[in-house]
């Protein structure tokens, strides 16, 4: 071989090798669709969306990746015949294989230089319908703190008289009325109890808070479970040893976190031998949320997520779950997870839900320590 055709040849290794490093870099995942139906080639963030490396990849057709009949595999040969690009909005990609909430854009075009070669890029659209979701989750919050100090005011007062003369009445009534008069006061400090949770929410201080190991919480409120509600079921956890701290308040995680265990070991319930709640702790750069009315964006790369092998959250429930009062439990009062999405957003973070049969994970994600004396200011 020639020197000027050991250059041409190196020129055009190195151009390939620069190709493939800005496709590695890019965080959307990117897949080649060969004229056969079979994957050519794939980028990094294809492999971690599709749970595969790229070698099993190229071994697999298209259509074992995607739903039966998904619209991205008529995308595909429209591009071919039409040989121009297309894109698709909010299509969903889950299979049994590769579950929970798989929404994304998908934008496919011709490879010129490869004919009957196809290019799909798929845009995840989960973290930003979440983010957005987030917000109206606070506005929610926020309302039910206006509310928590109107009833504060206007109901606690009002039933203390009540109970007052209930008690009075009861010391001259019969057993029958004495029945009655107890169900009064009963029914009294229940609504009482009910406004001291809701005025929570109306507790606008500032958090106290400092670098938080999260895995001391999660241990912390797993002995809790194991001891009590949670006795009966298979704990697994998955952390990140190399995690770095969370500013946080260490008392509100512990009741963000054992709110959503109970809840998990509540919807497993107590029969099934096979309940399994897993913990897992994980770092995932690139998620970041802007806040409103600023053009600063704050990244959530701290991932926390608990999960659960129940029947799941009713599918009609799901847009509404972190709203008050919206409960699926016949004796709850549907302010446990509005509460927790409080405190979530209080630090900073967002918490969102993905649940289908057997598989339902609430994930929260947070800044980290920045390690200057002062946490990241609330999204």
């Amino acid at each position: 071989m020639s020197e000027a055709s050991m250059r041409t040849t190196s020129s055009v290794t190195h151009q390939q090798r620069s190709a493939d490093a800005v496709l590695n870099a890019l965080p959307l995942p990117v897949i080649t669709v060969a004229a056969d139906g079979k994957i050519a080639d794939a980028n990094v963030a294809a492999e971690s969306f599709f749970e595969a490396s790229v070698a099993l990849l190229r071994r697999q057709q298209l259509r074992d990746l995607v739903p039966f009949g998904s619209p991205l595999l008529a995308l595909v040969e429209q591009v071919r015949d039409r040989g121009a690009a297309v894109n698709e909005y909010k299509v969903d990609l889950s299979t049994p294989r590769n579950p929970g909430d798989r929404l994304v854009d998908l934008h496919v075009a011709p490879l010129p230089e490869r004919p009957d070669h196809v290019v799909v890029m798929l845009q995840e659209r989960t973290i930003a319908d979440k983010m957005d979701r987030q917000l109206t989750h606070r506005g929610a919050a926020r309302s039910v703190s206006a509310l928590a100090a109107m009833l504060a005011h206007e109901i606690k007062n009002p039933l203390s008289g009540i109970r007052g003369a209930a008690q009075l009445l009861e010391q001259s009534a019969d057993d029958d009325d004495r029945t009655l008069t107890r169900l009064i006061c009963d029914e009294a400090d229940r609504i009482v109890k009910l406004v001291d949770r809701m005025e929570v929410f109306s507790d606008e201080r500032p958090v106290e808070r400092e670098p938080v190991n999260i895995h001391v919480v999660l241990e912390h409120v797993k002995r809790l479970a194991q001891s009590g509600f949670g006795r009966h079921i298979k704990f697994v956890e998955i952390y990140d040893p190399s995690l770095p701290s969370v500013f946080a308040n260490r008392d509100q995680l512990v009741q963000v976190f054992l709110n959503l265990v109970k809840n998990a070991a509540e919807s497993i319930g107590e029969s099934p031998a096979d309940g399994e709640i897993q913990i897992t702790t994980a770092f995932r750069p690139g998620v970041r949320l802007s806040l409103p009315g600023s053009k600063s964006r704050v990244s959530l790369p701290l991932e926390f997520c608990i999960k659960d092998n129940g029947p799941g959250v009713p599918e009609d429930l799901m847009p509404h779950l972190f709203d008050p009062f919206v409960t699926t439990k016949p004796t709850g009062s549907g302010l446990g997870l509005a509460l927790v999405a409080k405190i979530v957003g209080d630090h900073g973070g967002i918490i969102e839900c993905e649940s289908q049969q057997k598989h339902t994970v609430f994930r929260v994600l947070m800044p980290m320590f920045t390690g200057d004396g002062a946490g990241p200011s609330p999204a």
